[in-house]
């Protein structure tokens, strides 16, 4: 029988490695390296010296809420939508021969308004959906308020088609006013294609009655999305596009985007 130190010099030590089935040795080690990393990156160094280990690497690998974590959710910017004639009338009706309503303005009004705040909604705003004559409007608060309307299903001449867009006459705060009604106009021509028909903006457009109900502070327009007659296709039938320009004409406002002045027209009447 040999010695234990004969056996060592005659017989050369052999190391097998065996490789796990199924195993990555890579990313096995490139696993504990970000493992590593992520524990040292979390930790003071008073921490490294805790007995509580176990703790702290269960702590790091559950998912948090951002209480539990210690951060402050932001709060969402709220946009309001008020969906023309809504809980009061049909506002502009469109008859057939019989004299029965085929198409009224309110239900183009929803239309759109519902698509603008799902719109909005998903890129992370709090959007509200209101009626008319809502009572949340009284002091309401918000980023901007725009108000969706649609002008007369009668022809009136070749010349009323497009859209019109008007701001407060008394707010407080023109330049952001100005801007609202700025980037709605460019927003919305660029999507739609639609004349911006200026002069046809009334008094009924300046002075819409939510201008003075809601909170001094919040921005607010007023936007017809064209004329129920020479638009109705448009209007009704691509929806969809009407709605993003209107979108796009708001994310324009509170994204602070490039955008040129509206020029300023006297409200006329189509005769």
């Amino acid at each position: 029988m040999q010695s234990t130190e004969e056996h060592i010099k005659t017989e050369p030590k052999v190391t097998r490695r065996h490789k796990p089935r199924g195993a990555n040795p890579f990313l096995s080690t490139l696993g504990i390296a970000v493992l590593l990393a992520t524990l040292f990156t979390a930790w003071t160094p008073n921490s490294i010296f805790t007995s509580n280990l176990r703790e702290q690497l269960r702590t790091l690998l559950t998912p948090q809420s951002a209480a539990q974590s210690g951060l402050t959710p932001q709060p969402q910017v709220r946009i309001g939508i008020v969906a023309g004639h809504m809980g009061n009338d049909s506002g502009a009706a469109c008859l057939d021969e019989n004299g029965e309503a085929t198409i009224t303005e309110v239900d183009v009004n929803l239309s759109i308004a519902k698509l603008v705040q799902r719109s909005l909604t998903e890129r992370g705003f709090q959007v509200d959906l209101l009626n008319e004559f809502d009572t949340r409007l009284n002091g309401y608060r918000a980023a901007a308020l725009v108000s969706i309307h649609n002008d007369s299903c009668e022809y009136i001449n070749d010349e009323a088609t497009g859209f019109k867009v008007a701001a407060s006459l008394e707010t407080r705060d023109v330049n952001r006013a100005q801007r609202l009604t700025a980037c709605l106009t460019d927003r919305y021509q660029r999507m739609t294609g639609l004349y911006f028909h200026a002069n046809s903006i009334t008094s009924d457009m300046t002075q819409y009655h939510a201008f003075s109900e809601i909170d001094p502070n919040t921005i607010t327009a007023i936007i017809e999305t064209g004329f129920l007659y020479l638009d109705q296709e448009l209007l009704t039938k691509r929806a969809d596009l009407v709605a993003e320009g209107v979108t796009q004409g708001i994310l324009c406002f509170v994204n602070n985007e490039s955008v040129l002045p509206t020029p300023a027209v006297l409200p006329t009447i189509l005769p």
